[in-house]
């Protein structure tokens, strides 16, 4: 099995959160594999503006996920590891990478997206970033009254 290690980004603006269509019709968050010179960091925002055009900064660690898949071009098991950033952004302004297959995507508020979102495990990553996000900009607003 090949193992990857990725990192991606759960992008928040406001109330609304970013998601994308990918080619198998299905929403997902922006991803990508680490490459070998690269910290997690650096990756989830560059994959962030490569696939949406957004310009993200990372507010807080949101946690990991991973999932395995049987890749046809490799023919074996392939296993991804996810270190997920919660991130936000500045404006709502985005431009999906249709050469890198998504045929969709944008800020959709948090209930609404969580309903789009396919997979289970993403749609909890949304949630529980969402809460956390909040709790950030709540924790900002208190330390600007200071």
């Amino acid at each position: 099995m090949i193992i990857r290690n990725c990192a991606g980004g759960v992008v928040f603006r406001d109330s609304k959160v970013l998601i994308l269509k990918n080619e198998k019709n299905e929403w997902v968050l922006p991803k990508g594999k680490i490459k070998e010179d690269k910290l997690s960091t650096e990756t989830a925002i560059y994959r962030v503006k490569y696939e949406t055009g957004v310009d993200a900064r990372i507010v807080s660690s949101a946690g990991e996920t991973a999932y395995e898949f049987y890749s046809i071009t490799r023919e074996q098991p392939v296993c991804n590891k996810i270190t997920w950033y919660i991130m936000e952004s500045e404006d709502e302004k985005y431009e999906i990478n249709k050469d890198e297959g998504f045929l969709d995507g944008g800020f959709y508020p948090i209930e609404e997206a969580t309903d789009m979102i396919t997979y289970s495990q993403d749609k909890s990553l949304v949630s529980l970033s969402y809460k956390r996000y909040l709790e950030f900009k709540d924790y900002e607003k208190k330390k600007i009254l200071v």
